[in-house]
C-alpha cells in the first residue's frame, strides 16, 4: 500500500506570526513535521506553502516543496493544488498532515492512509480518540465525532453529542462511551479531493467551521477510526511552543 503526504504550512497565523519557522529545540517547527511524515513510510513527502521564506528553509532540510496560491481558504485547497500540478492519479491516497503538529506518532500517519484503502466505499478517512473528561465534551475547540456500527462517521461538531435527554450529571454521562474527540487528520483519495474542494459550502460546515460536514452533507462516506496513538496537542499559541520545545527536548 502506497501513499503521498501533503503538509500545508501556512506562514500567517493570528496567534503566532511565522508559525512553520518557529523554533523548537534547535529546529524549525515544520521540520519536525515532515520528519514525522518521512518515518510514516509514504513514497513521497510534499510540504506545501504559500511563503518563500518556508520555502527556503525546507530546502536547507531536504524537504520537497510545492509554493502554493496565497488564496487557499483551507489546507484541503493547498493540498488540492499539489495533487493537480503532480497529476497524481484519481485512485492515489493522500494524507493531510497539519504543519502545526509536530509530535504526530508516524504511525498514525500511515493508519489513516490503511484505513481509507482498505474501505473502499470511504472517500475519506480520519481518526478519533477517547474522550476522557466531561470538559472535552464542553469545549468548542474539541471536536467530536459520532460514528455507526462501521466506524462511519454519523456527525462531527464542536457541541456535546450526543446529548442525554434527562442528563443531570454529565461527568458520568453514557455520552462519553459514545462520543470520540476527532483528530483533525485527514487520507484523501486525490479525485474525490478534486471534487470536494470544487463544491459549494454547506450551511452545517458554515454554522459549525467544520469542512468535513460539506463532505457528509453531500453523502460522502468519512472511516473514522480510533487512533493507534493519541497524538499530543499541536502548536497555536507562545505557550505551546515552550510545552512541545520541553517534550521535544526530553525526548532527545
Amino acid at each position: 500500500m502506497s501513499f503521498k503526504v501533503v503538509i500545508p504550512a501556512r506562514y500567517g497565523s493570528t496567534r503566532l506570526p511565522g508559525k512553520p519557522l518557529v523554533d523548537l529545540a534547535g529546529k524549525p517547527m515544520v521540520q519536525h513535521v515532515w520528519e514525522r511524515a518521512q518515518a510514516s513510510g509514504a513514497e513521497e513527502v510534499i510540504l506545501a506553502t504559500d511563503d518563500s521564506r518556508v520555502e527556503a528553509t525546507a530546502r536547507t532540510f531536504g524537504a520537497r516543496v510545492c509554493l502554493t496560491s496565497v488564496h487557499h481558504a483551507s489546507g484541503s485547497d493547498r493540498i488540492a493544488e499539489v495533487a493537480a500540478r503532480m497529476d497524481w492519479p484519481d485512485d492515489a491516497i493522500v494524507v493531510n498532515l497539519q504543519g502545526d503538529e509536530p509530535l504526530t506518532p508516524p504511525c498514525i500517519v500511515r493508519q489513516v492512509a490503511e484505513n481509507l484503502a482498505t474501505h473502499p466505499e470511504a472517500v475519506i478517512a480520519t481518526l478519533c480518540t477517547p474522550i476522557t473528561r466531561a470538559a472535552q465534551l464542553y469545549d468548542p475547540h474539541t471536536v467530536k465525532v459520532v460514528r455507526d456500527a462501521r466506524n462511519f462517521a454519523l456527525y462531527f461538531s464542536r457541541a456535546p453529542i450526543p446529548w442525554e435527554r434527562d442528563a443531570l450529571d454529565m461527568e458520568v454521562s453514557p455520552a462519553l462511551q459514545v462520543c470520540q474527540r476527532h483528530i483533525g487528520m485527514y487520507a484523501y483519495r486525490v479525485g474525490y479531493l478534486k471534487r470536494f474542494t470544487r463544491m459549494e459550502s454547506c450551511a452545517l460546515e458554515r454554522i459549525e467551521s467544520l469542512e468535513q460536514l460539506r463532505a457528509l452533507y453531500q453523502g460522502a462516506r468519512i472511516h473514522v477510526d480510533v487512533a493507534l496513538e493519541t497524538p499530543p496537542a499541536g502548536v497555536d499559541t507562545p505557550e505551546d511552543v515552550e510545552r512541545v520545545s520541553m517534550v521535544l527536548k526530553q525526548a532527545g
